[in-house]
């Protein structure tokens, strides 16, 4: 049975050329057996018509605190009470904005400060806003009032630029919200914090120092922890793989940029999987134009860039579970057990330069994954999604342990 069938949800509508994928989800919640109440802003009504939606969900639309057609009054606070989950999609810029600064100026707005229910928003808006810091300030405020963001998705946007802004499609929705609302799935209510991807260290505006990691492992660790469950943060470096379904990406460049963005992130996650392979060391100058090739030897000074890995170590709670990644070349179960001893971790996941089929760039690897109680288990060379299912198994029981001690 669905966990959402007779499930009453009040569905916010606001003004998005994205709103015309809403007629699908009605049909897919309509299909999944809930009751749908539509609650739309004026401008939603400029891009898809009310009677549409009203007659996919088989309830009038409402937009307005008086009806004057039927000389109805639309009471906010009933909404707001009958509702056993709210729904915005899309969400706007401006209806974030409002909901974020408890601002009550439309039949939505006041629904859902009235509303005692769990509240998803779906985000839909042009990349440039998506990422500007008022939008992502307001999607912070909105995530400790307890809401959930249903992640927008990356590709072509209305304006022509390519980027994350995208409206989830209806079938991602469905499947978050079916993942939320599972009783089962071992790691629901958990938080995870996961990067992924190599970092760029800056020599002038054209070049960097860098590495060959294509993302992928830190890539199928996040999809496979929300899967499971999680909500899941993926830190990444620049990487051309495309955001895993339900999860919030930062983007990031540099090292520094990374750390910034695990600090921010890390004392609320539960689990911390740090599969980016951050660079050690960084220029100490950065050039503010190309350099040019003159002289027949060029040396660039290097500075160490912060230990993410042991800072987060050396932080971590009781209730956390942190794992690392270690690939050799040399000496690997040794260097690899002292880096697990060395900054704090429960686990690490050893990978061999020499091992055919494992390393960067490519879609198998073949991982050892020591733990800090000293057992050592070993597999044999898997895509990287089974690798990752393998981790997260892993990840699963520990944090199974953590609870029945706690």
């Amino acid at each position: 049975m669905s966990s959402l069938k007779d499930k009453n949800i009040a569905l916010g509508v606001c003004g998005s050329i994205a709103a015309y994928k809403i007629a699908s989800l009605i049909r897919l919640l309509i299909k999944q057996g809930a009751n749908v109440q539509v609650i739309m802003t004026r401008d939603a009504a400029e891009f898809i018509t009310p009677l549409t939606l009203s007659t996919l969900s088989k309830n009038p639309v409402l937009i307005e605190y008086y009806d004057k057609k039927t000389g109805l009054w639309n009471n906010h606070v009933e909404l707001g009470l009958r509702a056993d989950l709210m729904i915005i999609a899309p969400a706007s810029a401006n209806t974030i904005s409002k909901l974020a600064n408890g601002l009550c100026d439309n039949l939505l707005t006041a629904t859902y400060l009235s509303a005692k229910c769990p509240v998803y928003l779906a985000p839909a808006m042009d990349l440039d806003m998506w990422k500007h810091p008022a939008t992502q300030h307001n999607v912070q405020k909105l995530l400790s009032y307890g809401n959930t963001v249903i992640p927008p998705g990356d590709g072509e946007l209305a304006s022509g630029l390519v980027g994350e802004g995208r409206l989830a499609e209806p079938e991602e929705i469905i499947d978050f919200l079916l993942s939320h609302l599972n009783p089962n799935l071992p790691l629901k209510g958990k938080k995870a914090l996961v990067t992924a991807g190599p970092t760029y260290e800056a020599i002038d505006p054209v070049r960097f120092i860098g590495n060959h990691s294509s993302g992928k492992m830190g890539y199928a660790l996040a999809e496979r922890l929300q899967q499971l469950g999680a909500e899941v943060t993926l830190v990444s470096g620049p990487t051309a793989l495309q955001t895993p379904k339900n999860t919030v990406r930062i983007d990031v460049q540099t090292a520094q940029q990374m750390l910034q963005a695990c600090q921010q992130h890390f004392a609320d996650a539960d689990i911390i999987v740090m599969s980016a392979a951050v660079a050690d060391y960084t220029p100490i100058d950065v050039a503010p134009q190309k350099i040019k090739k003159k002289a027949e030897d060029f040396s660039i000074q290097l500075k160490k860039t912060t230990d993410i890995l042991a800072f987060l170590g050396s932080n971590k709670a009781t209730h956390q579970t942190l794992v690392g990644f270690a690939l050799e070349t040399e000496n690997e179960l040794e260097n690899a057990k002292g880096k697990l001893s060395r900054k704090n971790m429960d686990f690490i996941v050893l990978n061999s330069m020499q091992d055919k089929g494992a390393g960067f760039g490519i879609d198998t690897n073949k991982v050892s994954i020591l733990s800090k109680s000293g057992e050592i288990r070993d597999f044999t060379l898997k895509s990287k999604a089974e690798v990752a299912d393998d981790i997260c198994q892993v990840i699963v029981q520990h944090q199974q342990l953590i609870e029945q001690h706690s």
